[in-house]
């Protein structure tokens, strides 16, 4: 009987010993299953998340998720999706960053490049693209060099060689650029439809002679204060870009009805913006009537303009939706009965301030007028 009880004793140890290492065997299976875990998680769950997110963050944020870890890193710059564009704009320094970024491999297939307002930008800086980053640049379809002052024609040459395929070209208040820097876009970059030269004082009607002989595919064109620009060269851009959706004019006094008469020639027209046009005459806007798709309409500071003009513009462009006639003293209430009339389905936002022929309204009596209305200046 003792033999049997020692046995029995002997038996109960070995089995609470095995099952002791069974709980020690378990811990370390579940300690690995979670180990196995957090890893996925670091690995792949994470990256997968931050990707997306990735997708609606800035750029310089998706840069900083870069740091997260490694397989971070791996995963966002491994899509080539997030590096279509490589944003600079109003950082320091941006020459040094824009020839650093593009010697990197996930931005060989840049498509857009927003260096606006950005400092230090120079025509070294796009001469080094040419020699150095040609291969990275072939994708690329936009380009904002909006506010970098210290860009020359010079620049413009060799930025517009190492981009041929450009489609977007934007150098918004540039004093320095002049009629050759359009030479050089015409002749390297024959695929332009968006093109701002807002503010480039330098540019002549020879340029505009450039541009419509090269661009007839043209659609948008923006040569607000460019102040040396006449009849002559606006006609040409008339005449041979019939694909014009959006024209800005804004604060452009020369031009006369010889020019606003042919804009009639465009019947893409959606956006016009002819502030300060003082020379445009009622018989001129009634010609620009004829653009029946206008959707936007600019004609502040249009001071010859009266109810004629604006009663036919009402009349034709039934899908209105924003017009200004800020400043226009012979506007009176029989212009904006026609608006109510013609346009009270899609007009969204109207300017009259300073019209003093228009009397003032409550807002209830304007949406009576107006049912769409969201915005009135009065």
């Amino acid at each position: 009987m003792w033999k049997k009880a020692s046995f029995d004793c002997a038996s109960c140890f070995s089995l609470l010993n095995a099952a002791d290492d069974s709980v020690i065997i378990s811990k370390k299976m579940v300690i690995g299953v979670e180990e196995a875990e957090r890893e996925h998680w670091n690995r792949v769950t994470v990256p997968r998340v931050l990707q997306i997110v990735s997708t609606v963050l800035r750029q310089r944020d998706v840069v900083t998720l870069l740091l997260v870890s490694p397989w971070c890193c791996r995963t966002l710059a491994s899509d080539a999706s997030l590096w279509q564009v490589l944003d600079l704009h109003e950082m320091n320094k941006a020459g040094e960053r824009l020839i650093a970024a593009l010697s990197l491999s996930r931005y060989h297939h840049v498509k857009c490049i927003n260096l606006e307002f950005a400092q230090d930008v120079e025509d070294e800086h796009l001469s080094l693209l040419k020699t150095k980053c040609m291969q990275s640049l072939l994708d690329l379809e936009a380009l904002n060099l909006n506010g970098c002052q210290k860009i020359s024609d010079h620049g413009i040459a060799a930025v517009t060689i190492a981009c041929p395929n450009l489609k977007s070209f934007s150098i918004y208040w540039n004093v320095r650029v002049t009629d050759l820097a359009v030479k050089h876009l015409v002749n390297n970059c024959r695929k332009i439809t968006d093109l701002n030269l807002s503010g480039c004082k330098g540019i002549s009607d020879q340029s505009l002679h450039l541009l419509s002989n090269r661009y007839k595919d043209l659609e948008t064109l923006n040569l607000t204060r460019c102040i040396k620009l006449t009849d002559n060269g606006l006609q040409q851009i008339l005449l041979k870009c019939s694909s014009l959706q959006s024209l800005n004019l804004y604060a452009l006094s020369s031009f006369t009805d010889n020019s606003y008469r042919k804009i009639s020639l465009l019947p893409s027209l959606r956006f016009l913006d002819l502030c300060g046009s003082q020379n445009l005459s009622d018989e001129g806007l009634s010609s620009i009537s004829k653009c029946t798709k206008l959707v936007s309409l600019n004609l502040t500071w249009c001071v010859r303009v009266t109810d004629i003009g604006v009663i036919s513009v009402a009349q034709s462009c039934t899908t209105l939706e924003f017009l200004s006639l800020f400043g226009i003293t012979g506007v009176t209430d029989k212009c904006l009965e026609a608006l109510s009339t013609f346009c009270s389905s899609t007009l969204t936002t109207l300017d009259v301030n300073g019209c003093t022929g228009i009397q003032r309204r409550s807002r209830e009596e304007l949406l009576q007028l107006f049912p769409y209305l969201k915005c009135f200046k009065a």
